[in-house]
């Protein structure tokens, strides 16, 4: 089947995605080590305050652009897909169903990292391969994708909400101004539409945090399993507000990701195309 023109192949998704996260990542890791620390059990203090808040970079670089490029090259070619035979009325569900297959597949390349760079960043471990061996050897293999359902749980609701609004903000601007949405503009909708799904889903993003943050042995008191027994648990011992917890930072550092991380593969993706770079798969 013929691809649609300003459709991206595998090669220049791969390419796209893997740089916007990669940016996204490196610039905005302070603020995710902040997040981190004012959501775990500890307290903010005792997960290292504001000392060494690149705590984890290794680990988040190392999946951020595989993680990235897994995610946009199942979005984009399931978009594709769905939106030649999906009416036009049915297209925000279409981007959900996108979205959500999209983060499946990228969890299973996030989550590992992901779980090494929050220890890290909690000072759980002081070295990256510190922290690969500790886990290793108190949990297995599984250990590495420990919270993929909560991580899951919590991705597909925030794109849920994330996509159909960044998709729409694009669409509405582009008739509006009667030509093709240029990338800075694309990353205002998707500053806008990540920091509405950031705050809406932090209940969900302190659960995970919680979760990854738990190893085996560590206490009844300490070790967290299960999103809805992690979610009650939390409310019912320190409160509702203890799962807003970080919804400042998470909620800055996602508007302004959503910009960088949006506004940079839009942008690397209109450059891809247009000089027909990667343009066979």
């Amino acid at each position: 089947m013929p691809r649609e023109a300003g459709t991206p192949n595998t090669s220049q998704c791969l390419a796209a995605g893997g740089f916007a996260g990669m940016a996204v990542d490196v610039a905005l890791f302070p603020l995710d080590t902040i997040k981190t620390r004012l959501q775990a059990k500890a307290g903010f203090i005792a997960s290292g305050g504001f000392r060494g808040i690149y705590s984890g970079l290794s680990s988040a670089v190392i999946g951020s652009s595989p993680g990235a490029a897994m995610f946009f090259l199942t979005y984009e070619q399931v978009k594709a897909g769905c939106e030649r035979n999906v009416p036009k009325k049915y297209q925000p569900f279409v981007h959900m169903f996108a979205a959500s297959a999209g983060e499946i597949a990228a969890c299973l390349v996030r989550v590992p990292t992901e779980v090494i760079k929050q220890r890290l960043q909690a000072k759980h471990h002081a070295s990256l391969a510190g922290a690969i061996r500790g886990t290793y050897a108190t949990e297995g293999l599984l250990g590495f994708y420990r919270g993929y359902l909560t991580q899951v749980v919590r991705e597909i609701p925030f794109t849920c909400i994330q996509f159909p609004i960044y998709e729409y903000l694009k669409q509405s601007h582009t008739l509006r101004q009667g030509r093709p949405i240029k990338s800075w503009e694309a990353a205002v909708c998707g500053s806008l539409a990540g920091g509405t799904a950031a705050a809406l889903t932090t209940p969900l993003d302190v659960v995970k945090t919680r979760v990854m943050l738990s190893t085996k042995g560590m206490g009844a008191h300490l070790e967290y399993s299960g999103i809805v027994s992690t979610l009650t648990r939390i409310a019912r011992e320190e409160g509702v507000r203890a799962l807003f917890s970080g919804i400042v930072p998470r909620t800055i550092w996602i508007s302004v990701g959503g910009f960088v991380f949006l506004g940079s593969y839009e942008k690397v993706k209109a450059v891809l195309i247009e000089a027909g770079i990667f343009a066979h798969k």
